[in-house]
């Protein structure tokens, strides 16, 4: 008789576990559900369906990289000659409404001295909608340029340009008076040159 009150209390038991677990997840999930809707510090708890919640997904902070893209500019047309002499002509003109052109040739300029002569001329759109035109020579006199679009110094006054031609024409002078010197006396020419040298750097001449 013992025992078979024994059995009977332990399948009671038994029966009654699953429930009492089943209850008490729900009102852990219950508890959980009114903290986090008054907007409490929520930590879920281990016991509910709560704590197994997927979790979600971090936010990528990498750099996101932006890619410029630039429009290709066509060259319209493109032209080249080329001589045999070192002379050339050259011309080209692009989509966005640059033009170009240019011409050289060698020139000799003294013994065994050749200098190459460019002329040429460039035109293009400015950001306001000016087209400007530039117009270059480069010879053995350096870069000259000219264009409606660049600043004109004011002219020079009578009395600096009396000056400057009295300088230029003492230079020429100079240049006349060396040049008859080393045609008639070769030693004393070839002795002066040495010693302008020798001044040029610094080491003045003494006799």
């Amino acid at each position: 008789m013992k025992v078979l009150v024994a059995l009977s209390a332990v399948l009671a038991l038994t029966t009654a576990l699953p429930q009492r677990r089943v209850s008490l997840n729900a009102e852990v999930q219950q508890q959980d559900q009114v903290a986090a809707e008054q907007n409490y510090n929520y930590q879920p708890d281990y016991r509910s369906q709560e704590y197994n919640r997927p979790a979600k997904p971090i936010e990528d902070f990498r750099p996101k990289v932006q890619l410029e893209i630039s429009t290709v500019i066509p060259i319209i047309r493109f032209d080249k000659e080329q001589g045999t002499d070192g002379s050339y002509k050259t011309s080209y003109e692009t989509g966005n409404n640059i033009q170009a052109e240019e011409e050289g040739y060698l020139k000799s300029i003294g013994e065994n001295q050749d200098a190459l002569v460019q002329h040429g001329s460039y035109s293009y759109t400015a950001p306001d909608g000016q087209i400007i035109t530039v117009e270059y020579t480069a010879d053995e006199f350096g870069f000259r340029v000219k264009g409606d679009h660049i600043p004109t110094p004011p002219p020079v006054s009578p009395e600096i340009q009396k000056g400057l031609d009295l300088i230029y024409a003492g230079i020429k002078a100079n240049q006349e008076r060396a040049a008859l010197e080393a045609k008639n006396n070769p030693e004393a020419a070839k002795l002066q040159e040495e010693k302008a040298a020798l001044d040029y750097k610094g080491f003045y001449y003494q006799q």
